[in-house]
């Protein structure tokens, strides 16, 4: 059976049989949704500071703070997630075993656990300054309603790419105090990335999504969705060298990192949008995309 669930030998030998469940409805056994939200405010912060040269104390103990809160956030948003979708994961062959569908846990207990991600992550930003804080607290409406967004509208994709991206302008306000046109430019680079790969993501599930009435950009474009996923890494580059030019005024920091969007392009030339291990392992590839951005930002 196709299950996007990867059971974690050494990890559950290490932790009560009751708290397994709740260490797969984080996704734990899935990092590459913490990369992804991860990684734009990383960006943000090492443009912001300057360079990986020019990165104070504080600099760096943003970049640990934004390790912890991705991995608290993403295990809040993949909770909120599953408690909306708990009946649509039942129809779907890739997430019925999930732990809510799957009743493993109840929709109480996911409510119990999010209750304490969110003050775990409400810790963490309020060791940022007033700014990110609001940034912050203006994110959380956007992650509670997204996943209501696949069932009213053909561009979920969009709306994830608007909430999945704060982290490029909180990692600049985190630094700077305030925001400005780079910060702006590199959270409408994420937009655009993320509006590709969760594309991508659903074509995974385009044919049993279309039997539960679930909406995605994936079954709007169909076969053309190669093309149209071109076009949004084409913004996605654009926008991204206008950030680093803007933000650096350095040439060469700005060709390294259009040289790092050609793995986007690699993306186009591998991707079989017809074969669902295609769709996964094209958009787990992003990670890699993802860092090699950061490598050209840190020594561009």
């Amino acid at each position: 059976m196709h299950t996007d669930i990867k059971k974690i030998v050494w990890l559950e030998r290490l932790i009560p049989e009751k708290m397994r469940p709740y260490l797969y409805l984080t996704r734990i056994d899935r990092p590459i949704g913490i990369w992804l939200l991860l990684l734009p405010g990383w960006w943000s912060i090492v443009m912001a500071s300057g360079g990986i040269f020019n990165m104070n104390a504080h600099s760096w103990y943003l970049i640990l703070l934004f390790g912890i809160g991705a991995i608290i956030m993403r295990s809040a948003g993949c909770t909120v997630n599953d408690i909306w979708d708990r009946k649509l994961d039942r129809q779907v062959a890739r997430t019925k075993e999930r732990p809510i569908a799957s009743g493993a846990i109840s929709t109480l207990q996911a409510l119990i656990f999010l209750a304490i991600l969110l003050i775990a992550g409400l810790l963490i930003l309020l060791q940022m300054n007033r700014l990110t804080i609001i940034l912050g607290i203006i994110s959380l409406p956007l992650i509670a309603a997204y996943p209501l967004m696949k069932k009213i509208t053909w561009w979920p994709q969009a709306f994830l790419g608007v909430t999945f991206n704060f982290g490029a302008l909180m990692g600049w306000s985190a630094v700077t105090g305030s925001l400005a046109l780079p910060a702006i430019l590199l959270y409408i680079a994420g937009i655009f990335w993320t509006l590709g790969y969760d594309t991508i993501y659903a074509h995974q599930d385009k044919e049993d999504d279309a039997l539960a009435g679930i909406k995605s950009t994936a079954l709007l474009f169909g076969n053309k969705s190669k093309e149209r996923v071109k076009r949004f890494y084409e913004v996605t580059t654009v926008a991204l060298a206008f950030s680093v030019l803007l933000a650096t005024g350095s040439l060469l920091s700005t060709i390294a990192v259009m040289l790092a969007c050609s793995h986007l392009l690699w993306q186009m030339t591998e991707w079989n949008l017809e074969e669902p291990m295609s769709s996964l392992e094209i958009f787990k590839s992003n990670r890699d995309f993802g860092l090699l951005v950061l490598l050209a930002l840190c020594f561009g």
